[in-house]
């Protein structure tokens, strides 16, 4: 093997790269699967066995769960998963009367299985490489605006086609590198989703916001769901005639679990990583839009958690959010405090001089990528000027559960008019009827008190903006007068006129014109008219960041390729992906180190009492009793609960498998340790750990304490 220099090896490790003989960084997609040799990482399958585009593999029993992965663990389509990823299920069947977030809930036989409102599921079929085809329809002279519109015109064009040719399936292109590769999937789509089994939001979320992303943990992260289809075996929405769905592929149970050393591998859908991005996205990230974020939510979590302690039927509307909220403003004060940690700024400039040095070493390269870094500099410098402007045009939106249902119907008023291919994607024929669901149930989770404080907030961060970055509908509403009385009037006549809190009314306005909106006269649609304007010019600011971006990225790509002398995986973007590892402890600090695997044991020896710490004593009893049954680890002499490994994770990993080198199930990924948030920019075999539930845990807590033995059994689980 040649020799690599200090300064070479220096570009990989802060680029972002894969160096096999150093690292097992990476998130492999399916095209890269049958390159790497698998034996020599550990694996006792065959890359056919992971993947098998002409016959049945592990891919087919892996699915995306409504952003989360799931794994199918039964021939009648049972899914195994993490009880976060459920918990919108879960919350949706809590009422005060039968609170199942406290209580667990369980399905004794199928006719008792709920209703996953709004829940979807994604089976990968194939793929294809469309990159040709997508930006065959930039033409010279066209602006970075016309460029992206006219590739997101093609792909949905493609996108049509092909669901066109295969009816019932689910299409989605992947931009795989920015601007330079775009892949075509084809997936099986699933609507009927259904609760079979879900423990305790004490066990489910043990410890809370106090453990999360951290290690020891000591988390019951599972649920149990199943998939349904009509009896015809075509994909359908809920009916009670649906029959459960047989998948290609389901995966085998290793009751035996792990050992720390093992080798394990997942195969999940992880979200998005920004590892070959700029340290000029690296900035901004660090000192513009993630330092807002955790303020906002911040604030927004310690209102209502407030509001939440007012009544149980209060909780259980706000609790998605403040769990959702919670998770991401944990996850960004990793983030934050990872690039401060590693000087991770600095170093990937010290590096881009580097590049640009190479850059310049040779005029052809020059005279094409000499002023890459420059412009892609130069987009960063004017989304800094417009930042707060436009986060506090996007946030008043998002956070006001009536302005952004009620923004919702207006812009589908506009959307529908025009011919599908051109309409935004949301409100496509193929999107619209999800597009109304998800509408409904933000209505649902719908808290008043909680949306007023909210809503008065972000009016008044909008008119607090400065310059002429301004907001003229929120102008409007203050006029001449002291701009929190004028708002607070204007809350209080709004929420009184309004109608769009009424589900059957919301209902009645899908599919209502433009005109006809503007003739109700509902403040909060009359409010969406007066900001869409201000709306699309930040939309069409943010297709030229894009354009001008991709264009860049793509050179940029290019360009380290060339100087690497290889070719390196895209980041993660919701697609399927492959990573491996091994059962692994670590040191977070000097003279401390974390062995892999917790127990029972340490989940006793946090308990309170009191959430997020709470035991119930069904679980203390049978622990004292060491009733645990064939799930003991020998060596520990208990029942494991969760373990560590040095795997490539993000988030979208949340519920995937993780499995032994046979391709066994062993455990399901939750979570990353703190240190480890820092992955999504820069990845380090020395603090990237990610967190698993233990299948032993998952296995023993629903036979012993759900007492849903049929479970077991429907997995193979025997002797039993």
């Amino acid at each position: 093997m040649k020799r690599i220099s200090s300064y070479i090896l220096f570009l990989f490790m802060f680029f972002g790269f894969s160096l096999n003989i150093f690292t097992d960084e990476g998130m492999y997609p399916l095209s890269e699967i049958y390159k790497l040799d698998l034996k020599s990482k550990g694996f006792q399958i065959n890359a056919k066995e992971l993947y098998n585009p002409n016959g049945i593999s592990l891919v087919d029993g892996i699915i995306n769960l409504s952003g989360c992965t799931a794994l199918f663990v039964s021939s009648d389509g049972l899914i195994l998963t993490n009880y976060h990823c459920a918990f919108r299920a879960i919350q949706g069947i809590t009422t005060k009367e039968k609170d199942y977030m406290r209580s667990g809930f369980l399905a004794k036989n199928r006719s008792e299985e709920l209703q996953a409102k709004g829940y979807t599921i994604r089976i990968t079929e194939s793929y294809k490489d469309v990159s040709r085809e997508v930006l065959s329809a930039v033409k010279k002279n066209m602006s970075f605006v016309e460029q992206i519109k006219a590739i997101e015109r093609r792909i949905k064009k493609i996108v049509i086609r092909t669901e066109k040719k295969y009816p019932g399936k689910r299409a989605e292109v992947a931009e795989m590198f920015k601007g330079k590769t775009y892949v075509l999937f084809i997936y099986t789509y699933l609507k009927d989703v259904r609760l079979v089994y879900s423990p305790p939001r004490s066990i489910g979320e043990f410890g809370g916001e106090i453990d999360n992303w951290m290690w020891p943990r000591h988390t019951g992260d599972f649920s149990f769901m199943r998939a349904y289809i009509s009896p015809d075996g075509k994909p359908a929405d809920y009916s009670l005639e649906n029959v459960p769905f047989h998948p290609k592929k389901y995966i085998k149970i290793a009751p035996q679990g792990v050992n720390e050393g093992d080798f394990v591998f997942i195969l999940g859908y992880p979200g998005r990583t920004y590892r070959h991005n700029t340290s000029y996205f690296l900035s901004f990230e660090e000192n513009v839009r993630m330092p807002y974020v955790v303020n906002l939510y911040k604030w927004m979590i310690s209102i209502m958690k407030k509001m939440s302690k007012k009544d149980r039927s209060i909780a259980i509307k706000l609790a998605p959010r403040i769990r959702g909220l919670s998770n991401a403003e944990k996850n960004y004060r990793g983030k934050l405090k990872g690039i401060k940690r590693l000087n991770l700024v600095k170093k990937r400039r010290e590096n881009e001089k580097m590049l640009q040095s190479f850059i310049n070493a040779d005029k052809r390269r020059k005279h094409r990528y000499g002023v890459v870094l420059n412009k892609i500099c130069d987009v960063y410098k004017e989304k800094r000027i417009y930042a707060g402007y436009d986060q506090g045009m996007r946030y008043l939106l998002r956070n006001s559960y009536l302005l952004n249902i009620a923004f919702r119907v207006y812009e589908s008023s506009i959307e529908r008019k025009k011919t599908d291919i051109e309409r935004e994607s949301a409100y496509m024929d193929r999107n619209f009827s999800r597009t109304k669901k998800f509408m409904l149930l933000r209505l649902r989770n719908f808290h008043e008190q909680t949306d007023k404080i909210i809503f008065k907030e972000m009016l008044l961060r909008a008119f607090n903006l400065r310059g002429n970055k301004r907001i003229p509908a929120v102008d409007r509403i203050v006029g001449d007068m002291d701009p929190e009385k004028a708002i607070n009037a204007y809350i209080g006549n709004s929420y009184k006129l309004t109608k769009i809190k009424d589900r059957s009314f919301l209902i009645g306005l899908f599919g209502k014109s433009k005109e006809q909106l503007d003739k109700m006269g509902d403040p909060f649609i009359v409010l969406a008219k007066n900001l869409y304007p201000t709306y699309r010019k930040l939309k069409e600011r943010e297709k030229r960041y894009k354009g001008a971006l991709d264009n860049l990225l793509a050179k940029l790509i290019s360009v380290k390729k060339r100087f690497l002398g290889k070719d390196f995986i895209p980041d993660a973007n919701s697609t399927l992906r492959l990573t491996y590892g091994r059962i692994k402890g670590y040191s977070p600090a000097d003279a401390v180190y974390f062995n892999p695997i917790t127990t029972l044991r340490g989940m006793l020896e946090k308990n309170t009492g009191k959430l997020p710490f709470s035991v119930p004593q069904k679980l203390s009893d049978l622990y004292y009793k060491k009733d645990f049954g064939r799930f003991k680890h020998k060596d520990l002499n208990n029942v494991p609960v969760a373990m560590l490994y040095d795997m490539d994770t993000t988030g979208g990993n949340s519920g995937s498998p993780v499995l032994n080198s046979k391709g066994e199930l062993v455990g399901l990924n939750f979570d990353r340790v703190f240190k480890a948030t820092i992955n999504d920019y820069a990845w380090n075999k020395n603090y990237s750990r990610s967190i698993g539930v233990d299948i032993r845990f998952v296995l023993w807590f629903t036979q012993k304490f759900g007492g849903a033995d049929y479970i077991l059994k429907e997995m193979g689980i025997k002797n039993i």
